[in-house]
């Protein structure tokens, strides 16, 4: 049957052939390769191809906001590949300096703060907030991605002459790679003990309350996941120091996180696997608000002093935040600003 059909089609080819192209010189050439076009089945691929084209149109987009993320990975991975070859260029300098690190995070800092300037024309006000000596507790909203963080860090560091201490998920200290990055940049995982004893010396240390959490499950309206912590507040009572809330406009419009997504909330409530897709990587406009420093009061108790941190921080997100924030007007930022009124009123 298979042998018949196919000699009939050829024979159908054939009989076209002959009278497509009977005045043409090269008829058995142009014959047998209109047989092999409908014995092979060109006119479907074509339309396969066609099909295919499309989805590329159609997903394309949607690749490149999931993709865009791994690039600030990929940033991370090269600063620990600089700060690998910069150690091994300095060991012998190791023996006679007691700050082997600082030009390598001084570098570091300036590519970061380049790349915040480019991409988001970063912006941070307040920064005369932070104290040039003394130790001082920076408490933020944690977005999908920490970015803004890490352009705060970069700018302390290249303003102020100062590292400031971070205090980091668990699940950080686990990923490959990653130990000389927390080390040289002084992050650690958080018991109170180790926070209290770097204010105690001196350092500034930032901390946010929502970790994880809130870097999953919080969206465009900015709500602060903190739950019943204040862990944080226990600290600066126990070093004595003031708490400066800290706050970035449209951190939510640069990244974005599926960890409302049920199945997402369900892995990390039952494994703590912070497994929710994060998307974005959009050049929209940053900027870090410092607000005014909490100060040391030891006749407030750990649980109102969390309080009134988590109240001025709402205030920085009410003051400088559209609700529901928006992609497309954060993108616009970047060449003209209106005040928040303004844009309500719009």
């Amino acid at each position: 049957m298979e042998t018949k059909f196919v000699t009939r089609s050829a024979w159908r080819g054939t009989s076209l052939c002959r009278h497509r192209w009977s005045r043409v010189s090269f008829f058995p050439q142009a014959c047998l390769f209109h047989v092999w076009e409908d014995w092979v089945g060109l006119e479907q691929l074509e339309d396969y191809l066609s099909f295919l084209e499309y989805l590329l149109w159609v997903f394309t987009p949607l690749a490149v906001v999931f993709l865009l993320p791994f690039l600030i990975v990929i940033l991370l991975y090269l600063s620990i590949l600089f700060l690998h070859v910069y150690k091994r260029k300095n060991q012998l300098k190791e023996a006679y300096s007691n700050n082997l690190w600082d030009g390598a995070r001084k570098t570091l800092a300036t590519l970061w703060d380049g790349h915040g300037a480019i991409w988001h024309g970063y912006e941070i006000h307040g920064m005369e907030k932070i104290p040039n000596k003394g130790a001082a507790l920076i408490v933020y909203y944690h977005g999908a991605i920490p970015i803004d963080y890490y352009y705060f860090l970069a700018n302390v560091i290249l303003q102020k002459g100062r590292t400031c201490h971070s205090v980091a998920d668990h699940f950080l200290f686990k990923i490959p790679g990653f130990k000389l990055l927390l080390e040289v940049f002084s992050v650690i995982h958080g018991p109170q003990e180790e926070c209290v004893r770097a204010l105690r010396n001196g350092h500034l240390l930032g901390i946010s309350p929502g970790g994880v959490r809130e870097a999953l499950f919080s969206d465009e309206t900015y709500p602060l996941i903190w739950g019943k912590r204040n862990g944080f507040a226990q600290v600066a009572i126990d070093s004595k120091v003031p708490i400066i809330p800290m706050f970035t406009q449209n951190l939510r419009e640069g990244f974005r996180s599926l960890g409302t997504l049920r199945l997402f909330r369900w892995l990390y409530e039952r494994f703590r696997l912070p497994a929710a897709p994060v998307y974005g990587g959009f050049p929209v406009k940053f900027r870090t608000f410092l607000g005014d420093p909490i100060p040391y009061d030891p006749n407030v108790g750990a649980a109102e002093l969390a309080q009134r941190v988590q109240q001025a921080v709402q205030s920085l997100i009410d003051e400088h935040q559209q609700i529901p924030g928006s992609i497309w007007r954060a993108l616009m930022e970047r060449f003209h600003t209106k005040p928040k009124e303004q844009q309500h009123q719009d």
